[in-house]
């Protein structure tokens, strides 16, 4: 069948257009013509989880999923920042600060509810009609507007200094790397992301993914 909903564990080093491109060459060589497919919403190359791919008629539907919550594990780093809020940027020292555990565990509460992020530079949000990442890439100066997201929970599950690492279920349009970022700079450490997954899309669980057919093979 040409038209599908595909659950994708998506692993990292590969971008969301990189897994739809092999889908897309795996269904050609399938069905012998070109069928369309598309993502619902990215994942970052250094992340890895759930991604909901779209095949056929299917694609018609992806505004259906665009503005499902998400549910995220995330590790992020203390004590130091990146340029780019992730392991791709370049890692800074930012002081020797070692918060104990009490301390991060009601930082942590001040962030669930309704929130104001600024969405990082390096991001796929378009611009006067171009992505963020590519005028950022460029060194070109622009601002991001603010918006208002919703953390509906967050959970530590593990925290060992400088590493502290948390589950969080979030409305649609949050940024785990600026979650990240503003976490660090609210507990006075700095912090960037240095692992994220993605779990949950709405109804849709990393549990019912399949694994990449090539893990391998980069875009």
């Amino acid at each position: 069948m040409e038209d599908r909903i595909l659950l994708i564990d998506k692993p990292a080093g590969i971008s969301s257009f990189g897994v739809v491109a092999k889908i897309r060459g795996k269904m050609r060589a399938e069905f012998g013509h070109k069928i369309k497919v598309g993502h619902t919403g990215t994942l970052d190359p250094f992340a890895t989880g759930l991604l909901i791919i779209l095949t056929g008629k299917m694609t018609k539907k992806s505004n259906d999923f665009l503005k499902l919550d998400k549910v995220y594990e995330a590790t992020m780093r203390l004590g130091y920042i990146s340029t780019t809020g992730d392991p791709e940027g370049e890692i800074t020292k930012n002081g020797d600060f070692v918060p104990d555990f009490e301390m991060v565990q009601a930082e942590t509460q001040k962030f669930v509810g309704k929130i104001t992020q600024i969405p990082p530079k390096f991001s796929a949000i378009k611009i006067d009609g171009k992505r963020a990442y590519k005028l950022a890439r460029e060194g070109k100066d622009f601002e991001i507007p603010a918006r208002e997201v919703t953390i509906y929970s967050l959970e530590i599950l593990d925290y060992t200094y400088p590493n502290l690492t948390i589950r969080c279920h979030v409305s649609s349009g949050t940024y785990i790397r600026t979650l990240a970022e503003d976490f660090g700079r609210a507990l006075g450490t700095g912090a960037y992301l240095t692992a994220l997954r993605r779990i949950e899309i709405g109804k849709y669980s990393i549990k019912n993914a399949l694994k990449l057919f090539d893990e391998k093979a980069s875009d």
